[in-house]
């Protein structure tokens, strides 16, 4: 089995698809975690390339949230979509990262990405939220490359 897929049990996966359903539940915006083991790029870099391939950036209020993580490489990386980054504070995914990292440095990889998640969606609440008419427009399982 590869490090990517003992990174998180099936049972942590799970939870993690909960947490994007609950974030989810009271924005438009949309919300990925996607895990694998290695990249030659930059990590940002190699994020934004992901975020294109799974197609968020082709949501209707360019509201999308990917949370990649290089399992080996011991990075992970947060980015937004255009209509986000025009909209959070400044600091948003700075602090974001922090309470992630915070989790990751004591290999609670789950925890992090939950709370990296909750607070994705509480952000997105605020500034894309839920309409009667708006559909899940991605998936919201744990991607794997």
């Amino acid at each position: 089995m590869s490090r990517v897929e003992d990174f998180l049990s099936v049972m942590d996966e799970q939870e993690i698809v909960e947490a994007i359903l609950k974030a989810e539940t009271n924005t438009s915006g949309e919300i990925r975690v996607h895990i694998e083991s290695h990249t030659k790029l930059d990590h940002y870099k190699r994020a934004k390339e992901v975020f294109h391939l799974l197609k968020m950036d082709n949501t209707k209020q360019e509201n999308g949230v990917l949370l990649y993580v290089a399992v080996n490489d011991r990075k992970f990386s947060i980015c937004g979509d255009k209509g986000i980054d025009n909209v959070v504070p400044e600091d948003f995914w700075d602090t974001t990262k922090d309470i992630i990292q915070s989790h990751f440095k004591k290999g609670k990889f789950k925890d992090g990405i939950l709370e990296g998640v909750l607070k994705a969606g509480n952000e997105l609440e605020k500034h894309f939220p839920w309409k009667h008419g708006d559909t899940n427009e991605l998936s919201n399982e744990v991607s794997k490359g």
